[in-house]
């Protein structure tokens, strides 16, 4: 089987997601069957594409995907008990550790070197997003800080992929994790200070690219190294 027809079902499950947020925009059975099949299917594309490949970096991805899967899962029942959101962010924060350990090592291995004004770049961002949200987090202050800073690492890292010799790789797991950054910032800012038309279909399209990107990269730097 043509390993890219796992893509062409993941954004036809992405597209029906998110024609029912638009058209129906309460939580229906229509997105609690589209919303989870969206990280197995990328689990089973990332498989069938680097299976004869022995490496620990494998592990990574797969974990991130999975605690990705969960957060999915967790945040879909939100509404029935505030719990769930501070489940889901624990997992998607885990999702982002392990994101973080895959980067870290491939930069280990390129031999990339800390780039100071990456880290200003990141700062400037987490800095501004915080100052924006933090009057109105409530109780939810330090998860939602700690959770920020987590995914601005994960973010800070991914930058140093434009840096490896797989240039095509890098681009793609950068650009991913800025639109991971993109989802969450909107969800946040959402969720927190404003909340605006067309902020699900933004956060749910951003969110879904962002971890085929990096799942895509990581795809092509496997199978180049």
């Amino acid at each position: 089987m043509n390993k890219n027809i796992w893509i062409l079902i993941f954004i036809a499950a992405l597209s029906v997601y998110t024609g029912g947020v638009v058209q129906l925009p309460d939580q229906t059975m229509l997105q609690y069957f589209s919303k989870p099949l969206l990280m197995p299917l990328l689990m089973i594309f990332f498989l069938t594409s680097v299976n004869r490949i022995t490496t620990n970096l494998k592990n990574w991805i797969i974990a991130a995907l999975f605690f990705s899967w969960a957060g999915d899962i967790l945040l879909m029942f939100e509404p029935k008990d505030k719990i769930f959101f501070m489940l889901g962010l624990a997992s998607f924060l885990i999702a982002h550790i392990f994101y973080i350990v895959f980067f870290h090592h491939v930069r280990i291995k390129e031999n990339v070197k800390a780039n100071p004004w990456v880290m200003v770049i990141i700062v400037v961002y987490y800095g501004a997003l915080i100052a924006l949200l933090s009057p109105y987090l409530g109780d939810l202050k330090w998860p939602v800080r700690v959770y920020g800073i987590v995914i601005s690492f994960m973010f800070m890292l991914a930058m140093h992929m434009l840096f490896i010799k797989s240039k095509e790789a890098g681009r793609l797991m950068m650009i991913g994790a800025l639109l991971f950054v993109i989802s969450d910032s909107v969800l946040a800012i959402n969720k927190f200070y404003r909340p605006f038309e067309w902020a699900g279909v933004i956060i749910i399209t951003t969110y879904a690219l962002a971890q085929l990107l990096i799942v895509r990269g990581a795809v092509k730097y496997i199978r180049n190294n």
